[in-house]
């Protein structure tokens, strides 16, 4: 089972138009409602392939219980801290070339009693989880700190956990060792506090935030493919995708498909790249199901091409 944390989770609303044109008058072509963030998303993706999933999530107003609706109608079990403010609406306007606009709302405040209740519920609820995976931004009122106290608390329940965040939650919570950590190429050079132009570059940064606590990293690095450095060694890999149509929640597929896989070693990272490909191609942030997946079309490789320039 794959229980999930996502502490400032949202309603996405998606609308495609063939332009967007400032200051006009815009008629979609389409438009959907997902259940958005993080953790939310790997539940999804998780659920769509068949496994037993959780998440937890700090839920208020009617957007909280219509994002509650949607997941449990997707297969998803959902554990809910009721909080005072209201679940936050986030909006993405998508044209036909692939280009994303996003308009991301803060979210809700939580009281520290919230807060210490977000905590209590996944320590209880993380017993039989194989993994649990912390995702997203902290919302306001959860001091950086709170990943790294949920991180400890996990690995007390013998749970491996598995990190998406950036900033000062990212390095307050490296020391309490999580398993695996997923940045993507800017939160991987905002962490490493120098930009990276090449694969050799990514290499040196993720073996760094491995020398800080990270047991292992998993880095999404767009066009360029993903690595994964870990204890076994490092690996690269790269998968194409026929047409981008929203990139919405792709590193979220990646980390799901990681964790199915077992979350270490070239057959996971050989599962999140067909996640993350398969991703893109679908609207919003619409998770793939197996169906969607194209395994044959994933390359793996240990000889890194580390003067690889990346496509930033």
């Amino acid at each position: 089972m794959i229980l999930t944390v996502t502490p400032n989770p949202s309603l996405d609303r998606t609308y495609e138009v063939p332009s967007l044109d400032r200051g006009e008058v815009l008629r979609a072509t389409g438009d959907r409602v997902d259940p958005g963030g993080k953790g939310v998303n790997v539940s999804r993706a998780a659920a769509a392939a068949g496994v037993r999933t959780t998440a937890v999530l700090p839920l208020g107003g009617a957007p909280g219980t219509l994002l509650a609706e949607l997941l449990v109608a997707q297969g998803v079990d959902v554990t809910a801290v009721s909080i005072a403010g209201e679940t936050r609406s986030n909006i993405a306007v998508a044209e036909p070339d692939g280009t994303l606009t996003k308009i991301n709302t803060p979210g809700p405040e939580l009281s520290p009693e919230e807060s210490a209740l977000l905590l209590d519920t996944v320590r209880t609820g993380s017993g039989g989880a194989a993994w649990i995976a912390c995702c997203g931004s902290l919302p306001r009122g959860l001091a950086p700190g709170w990943y790294a106290d949920l991180v400890a608390r996990a690995h007390e329940a013998g749970a491996r956990v598995a990190l998406d965040t950036s900033g000062r939650a990212l390095r307050a919570a490296l020391p309490a060792r999580p398993d695996v950590i997923k940045p993507n190429t800017q939160e991987l050079a905002e962490a490493g506090g120098r930009p990276l132009s090449t694969l050799g570059d990514v290499v040196k940064a993720a073996e760094e935030l491995r020398s800080l606590g990270a047991g292992a990293v998993l880095a999404s690095l767009g066009a360029d493919g993903q690595l994964l450095a870990c204890a076994e060694g490092t690996y690269y890999g790269t998968a194409p995708a026929a047409a981008v149509r929203s990139n919405v929640g792709a590193g979220d597929a990646s980390l799901a498909g990681f964790l199915i896989a077992g979350g270490s070693g070239p057959a996971a990272l050989a599962s999140a790249l067909a996640h993350g490909a398969a991703a893109v191609q679908l609207p919003g942030s619409a998770m793939p199901a197996p169906a969607d997946l194209r395994p044959d079309a994933v390359h793996l490789t240990r000889d890194l091409p580390l003067d690889l320039t990346l496509v930033l």
